[in-house]
């Protein structure tokens, strides 16, 4: 083998730099057209139809004597918004709001319906936009949905509370994000609980980014920013929507409303350190209970008995005090 010169060094050298430079401009390449396909992909979500809406009626009807009302409300931008509504004959005076997690639809949360109906709560179960049968060419991560469950409260008190009772709220995954982003502008609610929620949706970003690979949150960091880079200028530039924005994070240190936080110490979906850091948040009025060896929203099935119980107490000590309650928060 002939040793190399001094003249073929430059030559190799600026062979290995055409070749970098061409895998770079390739990977932007990629990048970009990925970019493109996530964010189309997280905001035009597919929709899962329902498909149990007799069953419902019936069981509305025979175990709670009560009608399962379809009811809907205008948003800000002119979507119509649709939900099931049911107040129990043994009405104990307060509603709670379910909200489903993303691709579901309001029958994901008939479980949570059936705890609070046998309780005595009036349960709303909404479809978000752009899920179920709600209208919404787009889902927002809560920067449109904020203002929507405002709404939605603004119904229940309307249709069915004075300003003295209590609306609360349950959330899981997407419908948990919903939720604490509401929170500032919606300080009527009582108590919350939320069940595997996200912490920014900048975190989250580097996570989605990696779990196609396998990879930790070091890729989405790193080698994967510019895919997140490259969907955000995508989708602020099509849609005038920033990804980024949506914060439960922030909903939590705005608000004064009592969260309990559940989130599976087994989660692969979401991770639990994002609980962890909304719970540090503000730590005077957010509880957090880490459910062992439960995964993505399945701390019910895990701890069942205490699932139930946990959140029937959190509801049960956070009632309004009637001496000082004001109505607040009006459409």
């Amino acid at each position: 083998m002939e040793p190399i010169s001094r003249r073929n060094v430059p030559n190799a050298m600026r062979k290995w730099i055409k070749a970098a430079f061409i895998a770079v401009c390739a990977y932007l390449v990629l990048a970009i057209v990925a970019g493109v396909v996530v964010g189309e992909g997280s905001l035009r979500l597919p929709r899962r139809p329902l498909r149990h809406r007799a069953e419902a009626e019936a069981e509305a009807l025979r175990r709670y004597q009560a009608k399962l009302e379809d009811v809907s409300i205008q948003t800000a931008d002119g979507t119509t918004l649709k939900a099931w509504y049911i107040h129990p004959r043994n009405f104990n005076g307060a509603a709670v709001i379910l909200l489903h997690g993303i691709t579901d639809n309001r029958e994901g949360m008939a479980g949570f319906a059936r705890l609070f109906l046998d309780h005595g709560y009036a349960v709303l179960m909404p479809d978000a936009r752009r899920h179920g049968e709600s209208g919404g060419t787009l889902a927002t991560y809560g920067l449109r949905e904020s203002d929507d469950l405002h709404r939605w409260v603004s119904w229940i008190y309307a249709r069915d509370l004075s300003p003295q009772e209590c609306v609360y709220g349950v959330g899981e995954s997407y419908g948990a994000a919903l939720m604490l982003e509401a929170l500032p502008a919606e300080p009527r609610f009582c108590a919350v609980v939320v069940e595997s929620p996200f912490s920014t949706a900048r975190e989250m970003s580097y996570e989605r980014v990696s779990a196609p690979l396998h990879l930790g949150p070091w890729f989405g960091h790193t080698l994967g920013r510019p895919v997140i880079t490259s969907a955000v200028l995508y989708v602020r530039w099509r849609y005038g929507i920033d990804l980024l924005e949506p914060s439960p994070l922030a909903g939590v240190t705005h608000s004064n409303v009592p969260v309990l936080l559940i989130h599976g110490a087994a989660d692969a979906d979401i991770s639990p350190r994002h609980s962890v850091i909304l719970a540090k948040a503000a730590p005077d009025r957010v509880q957090l209970w880490l459910v062992p060896k439960a995964g993505h929203t399945m701390a019910w099935a895990a701890a069942h008995q205490e699932f139930e119980g946990r959140l029937l107490a959190w509801f049960s000590t956070h009632r309004r005090d009637t001496t000082k309650a004001t109505a607040s928060g009006t459409l």
